[in-house]
């Protein structure tokens, strides 16, 4: 509870050909031995992460990867599991090892730019090979930073973290709000949080701890109860609260307690825009309307749990979803990072509130449901639909609302 969230932390990625110094330029970064060193080639296998604090950008999560020019059937595998990494960095270094750019790396370069992901080139090992000057210019000419550094003896390191400052996305990551800018000094934030099977024993989950954070960074009150409590506590309260936040599982009842001139809105959906393109999502909950028996939904969980009895993602979710659409639905449920690349088997995806990864990798998701036409929403906006209470959920985000009713206009039409 005393460190930054991993999801809140700045992704910094590290990728290049085997053997090109990835792993000791990180450990060189940190100043510490984290990733294995080994001259042979395809020593790192799977992504080594490291949390660090890299002042003056604070904290920080730097992931060494496999080469992507790896061989062979489970190379292939390695390259794959790397690719994927590209998704949820904020910042990327692509390492060149022979002071040329070559093909690989231009296609990395290329997809980065796609992805809108900031990055700097560095040419590692300068004790044996340097770039030349027209392949620096080059660079520049294209607006590409690099760097010259020999890990191993820990030069150019300073430089390297001065180009990694400049290129860190503009705010950073610990200036994103969830419930600040809609509250102001002084005002009065109602939580509802249930103790049930599903709240972790001594402890609140990471939406309610960080909501609960902002609403004191806000110089406000934040009140929280229990639902059975919701309603005497409204009573006891000299003036309405600003706002009312529940736990999804209970909106409906919540709503139901609270009266309508106070806004409502749940935890998940301020994940939605807290963590992806609110906006996006939104449409996604219109297409629900459109699931019929037969359909095949795709339940996405960003981290892995134990299994409870009444699960919210495995078990509540898809009961709601198989009433709300009137008989059986194929529902597949993958956690952890594991998102299909191949999406159009779906009807719709329904995405968790995204509290352990990062936005870029919640944005990553939904980009790619978009561009194969597939809807995609989360699980608050879902519950709220099937309770018949997203209206209502929504009615703080006038542009979300906006356009989940245009989604079920067009699904009538």
């Amino acid at each position: 509870m005393q460190e930054t969230p991993k999801g809140l932390r700045l992704h910094i990625g590290i990728f290049g050909k085997r053997n090109s110094g990835k792993s000791t330029l990180m450990n060189a970064l940190i100043g510490q031995s984290v990733s294995i060193v080994s001259p042979h080639p395809g020593t790192t296998t799977d992504p080594v992460e490291r949390a660090y604090e890299l002042a003056p950008l604070g904290a920080a999560v730097f992931i060494d990867t496999a080469g992507l020019d790896d061989e062979g059937e489970l190379g292939a595998l390695r390259v794959q599991k790397t690719r994927a990494v590209l998704e949820r960095v904020d910042l990327a270094l692509i390492v060149v090892d022979d002071g040329r750019v070559g093909l690989l790396e231009q296609e990395l370069i290329a997809t980065l730019r796609e992805q809108k992901t900031p990055f700097v080139v560095v040419f590692n090992k300068s004790d044996f090979a340097e770039p030349g000057k027209a392949q620096l210019m080059d660079l520049a000419a294209d607006n590409v930073e690099s760097v010259v550094v020999s890990a191993g003896q820990g030069k150019g390191i300073d430089a390297l973290k001065e180009a990694m400052f400049r290129q860190a996305p503009e705010g950073g990551v610990d200036e994103a709000r969830l419930i600040g800018d809609l509250i102001g000094p002084g005002d009065v934030v109602v939580l509802v949080v249930p103790i049930d099977l599903g709240a972790p024993k001594g402890r609140l989950i990471l939406p309610q701890v960080q909501t609960l954070r902002d609403i004191l960074d806000s110089d406000a009150t934040g009140l929280m109860v229990k639902e059975r409590e919701l309603p005497d506590a409204l009573a006891r309260l000299v003036a309405p609260p600003k706002l009312v936040v529940c736990d999804s599982q209970v909106v409906l009842k919540v709503a139901a307690d609270t009266p309508r001139e106070i806004p409502l809105t749940t935890f998940s959906i301020l994940m939605a825009r807290f963590k992806g393109d609110m906006i996006g999502l939104a449409e996604g909950a219109g297409a629900l309307t459109h699931l019929r028996p037969g359909d095949r939904v795709l339940i996405s969980e960003a981290c892995s749990h134990h299994a409870l009895a009444d699960d919210i993602g495995r078990v509540k979710i898809p009961r709601w979803l198989r009433q709300f659409a009137g008989g059986n639905l194929e529902i597949d449920v993958k956690s952890g990072r594991d998102f299909p690349d191949d999406l159009t088997p779906y009807a719709l995806v329904v995405q968790c509130g995204g509290c352990t990864v990062t936005r870029r990798q919640m944005l990553a998701r939904q980009y790619r449901a978009a561009r194969q036409g597939v809807p995609m929403t989360n699980y608050g906006m879902a519950i709220s639909v099937v309770q018949g209470v997203l209206d209502r959920s929504l009615q703080c985000f006038p542009a979300a609302l906006e356009a989940y009713r245009r989604a079920l206009e067009g699904a009538a039409a």
